[in-house]
């Protein structure tokens, strides 16, 4: 597959200056790694990537994201958020979140969402690199509650890909959305460890 690497559309949360991007963006490709399908222009989006089975995921998706200039938000344990680290999980994009709150972890995202006029939160559905048993909800609820889109990203190891999935619209209805959002990743997907490997992405395996 000829490489390639799409530009990222005004809208979306930038980070990074010409040469980091640079730089990220051929350590991406010399490692033979390509992204294909257009990214979204919405300024506001809970993007979400699967498989996660390794944690070398971490290091394509951040060489991906450099490349891009893209600005991803992720949340972090507010016990965290503390000299000397806290100025450095901030400009990282860290969402500070107490999970011992009477203020659900969803209701806190949703209000750090409402306080940007730009920001993506990246979250992985599967909730761990190991096999999971089904897909967290996390992300579908944070993006229904707080009226923005989810665009799905995919890795394929098979063939050093990247997949732009495009952006999907919750109705409210979980299980007939994730339905449709799985259906997005058929063909789109493989894990770099096959046994850990979620069920519903299993089930999406034998059905191609």
């Amino acid at each position: 597959m000829p490489q390639h690497f799409p530009d990222l559309p005004p809208l979306v949360p930038q980070r990074g200056n010409f040469y980091s991007r640079e730089l990220c963006k051929k350590l991406f490709l010399s490692q033979g790694w390509t992204v294909v399908g257009e990214i979204p222009n919405l300024p506001k989006a809970v993007a979400i990537i699967s498989p996660h089975t390794s944690n070398i995921d971490g290091w394509y998706g951040f060489l991906a994201i450099g490349g891009l200039g893209l600005k991803i938000t992720v949340l972090g344990k507010d016990t965290l958020f503390k000299p000397p680290f806290k100025a450095f999980l901030n400009w990282a994009g860290l969402i500070p979140v107490r999970r011992d709150s009477s203020y659900g972890l969803t209701e806190q995202v949703v209000a750090t969402i409402h306080q940007h006029e730009r920001i993506w939160v990246g979250m992985a559905p599967e909730g761990t690199r190991k096999k999971a048993e089904k897909m967290k909800s996390g992300f579908y609820h944070i993006a229904h509650a707080a009226g923005i889109p989810i665009v799905m990203f995919a890795f394929d190891y098979d063939h050093k890909t990247i997949y732009s999935l495009g952006a999907f619209t919750p109705t409210g209805h979980y299980q007939q959305d994730l339905e449709q959002i799985m259906q997005h990743y058929v063909g789109h997907f493989s894990p770099k460890n096959p046994e850990w490997l979620a069920e519903p992405l299993q089930k999406l395996v034998k059905k191609d």
